[in-house]
């Protein structure tokens, strides 16, 4: 080990404020396990999508209190140098994960040792509330402790600025170089005149929002809930009955937080077998529609039964399809629908059919929730099973959109119809617009740099045809496209008949491929459109999957 390495190991001992943290990193030394120091030590977290996301461990790569502490100097300087003034506040949010706690309480103390003003939100909650509860207030900045859908393992510090929205460039640069930098930091306890808890109040006027907005007088539609393990399944089950909703049948066995989320090494929606228990508790209660949130209920997962007794899936972009249906039925002048360059562009034609505009933007809600400056963003969503569905909360809410996809499903039931009865519907008015994704997982040791030979490569020489069909285009986003920011990410076009996107995730070791095939129908035969659809989709997926294979 270099001298170079154990002078910064040193100092993060010495600077680290967790005993135990302390004692793990100095056994590593004592035993003189390098690849093990290198792993927590290399390539320290730094801020991503909107903050930091990764395993709760001792060391600089690590989510622990040393890196919490820093990264909330770095909010505070980076407040001052934009000139807002520190008593607008400062919300601080928690969902229910290893470590929330103890990393909810060093921002906390770090904030009102500096001076800041903090609310701080009253238990755990689902992130959106968090975010709902900035605007409400009127504060500088949000820090919610959460790694939303990833595995057990992990936790972060999601980080919101003064418009309600996450943070992009620079600001994230910015606050990275100011925690990067940071040293001890000034603490200071909640008796401070400075500390105060979000009120019930706050969290009543969003209640009473959504419910205003989504509820029902009564509703006899019968739906099975499951948070998954997570901080959405009190909150959740709770607003369903003040919205009218009185046959919700729980997923009692995921009904309370658990870090741990058993059954599930990853608590998402989309993964499969996630669905499984929300099956079962719906058939054992007869209901028809299964909604799930993730962990920090900020996405949307559901599933709706078939005539013939058997489940489907609903897609993000069917979920999106559908909710969007909603917004640009009830759109005003000037109003704006979004969504991303991986999603659906069957929104974009039903924005112009309803003579609504429309923006694409780069994948990621921090982008989402900035493409109407200046307007009012009625709806936005993201295929990764995210929707805003209203303009409160500046980011995606699985709690609000949950609400409204029941309200949806329940005013079609009045009529003898089914969510997917509406999908064949749009799919009959705007073509079969058929999806998949491909996700390639890389080891996390060497993951970025596989990833980024894997797109070297593609970059370097992509392919003349997919599945069968011509690429008709190579649009590089490294370089920016339509006024768009640079991205890491590639689009392959497929003429009229469809699209791929490729590119690294921005949370996780992983490539992925996002692929749609369009295919046009007669009236009455989506049936046989969609089969269509699915094939040349196969095709195009197997294909990509040859392409694309990391060597890891």
């Amino acid at each position: 080990m270099n001298d170079e390495l154990l002078a910064l190991v040193g100092a993060w001992i010495a600077a680290d404020p967790d005993e135990n943290d302390r004692a793990t990193v100095e056994q590593l030394l004592n035993c003189g396990d390098e690849s093990e120091i290198h792993r927590r030590f290399d390539e320290p977290l730094t801020f991503g999508t909107a903050g930091l996301r990764g395993p709760v461990m001792a060391g600089p790569a690590g989510m622990n209190r040393s890196t919490v502490r820093r990264a909330s100097q770095g909010v505070i300087a980076w407040l001052h140098e934009l000139g807002i003034d520190p008593l607008r506040g400062v919300v601080v949010g928690r969902d229910a994960r290893h470590g929330s706690e103890a990393f909810n309480d060093e921002v906390v103390a770090v904030l009102l040792g500096a001076g800041v003003r903090v609310y701080e939100m009253p238990r755990p909650l689902p992130t959106p509330l968090t975010a709902y509860a900035l605007q409400f207030l009127g504060a500088a900045a949000g820090i919610m402790i959460t790694a939303s859908h990833n595995p057990a393992a992990d936790n972060g510090f999601k980080l919101y600025g003064p418009d309600g929205s996450q943070i992009i460039a620079p600001n994230d640069v910015i606050v990275e170089r100011y925690a990067s930098a940071a040293g001890a930091a000034v603490l200071a306890e909640r008796t401070s005149p400075l500390f105060h808890a979000v009120d019930e109040g706050v969290l009543e006027s969003y209640r009473e929002h959504m419910t205003s907005r989504f509820g029902v007088a009564s509703s006899e539609l019968g739906i099975a809930y499951t948070p998954l393990h997570g901080v959405g399944g009190e909150f959740m089950s709770g607003l369903f009955t003040r919205a009218g909703f009185e046959r919700v049948a729980i997923v009692e066995e995921q009904f309370r937080p658990n870090p741990e989320f058993p059954g599930l090494p990853f608590p998402n929606p989309e993964e499969a077998g996630v669905l499984d228990a929300g099956f079962a508790t719906a058939e054992k209660n007869g209901a028809t529609l299964l909604i799930a949130n993730d962990p920090d209920a900020d996405r949307l997962g559901a599933a709706v039964q078939r005539r013939d007794g058997s489940w489907r899936i609903l897609r993000g972009d069917e979920i999106g399809w559908l909710l969007g249906s909603v917004a640009l039925a009830a759109a005003q002048d000037d109003d704006v629908v979004a969504t991303t360059i991986v999603s659906s562009s069957m929104l974009e034609k039903m924005a112009a059919r309803a003579g609504v505009s429309y923006a694409t933007t780069l994948t990621g809600f921090k982008w989402i929730t900035k493409a109407a400056p200046g307007r009012r963003l009625i709806f936005g969503y993201e295929e990764a099973l995210g929707f805003a569905v209203d303009p409160c909360v500046a980011d995606k809410d699985g709690v609000s959109a949950a609400l409204a996809l029941a309200r949806l499903a329940h005013d079609l039931s009045l009529h003898g119809l089914t969510l997917l009865d509406r999908l064949d519907e749009l799919e009959e008015r705007y073509g079969v617009h058929a999806g998949a994704q491909l996700s390639l997982r890389a080891s996390p040791l060497r993951g970025r740099e596989v990833l980024s030979a894997v797109m070297t490569r593609v970059r370097a020489t992509p392919p003349t045809s997919l599945g069968g069909v011509g690429v008709s285009e190579v649009i590089d986003l490294e370089t920016g496209w339509n006024g768009l920011a640079p991205t890491e990410g590639l689009i392959w076009r497929l003429g009229s008949t469809g699209r791929v996107v490729v590119r690294p995730s921005g949370t996780e070791p992983k490539l992925k491929a996002y692929v749609e095939v369009v295919g046009g129908l007669s009236p009455g035969d989506v049936s046989a459109a969609r089969e269509s659809a699915n094939v040349t989709l196969g095709a195009v997926l197997d294909e990509l999957s040859r392409i694309l294979a990391l060597d890891d």
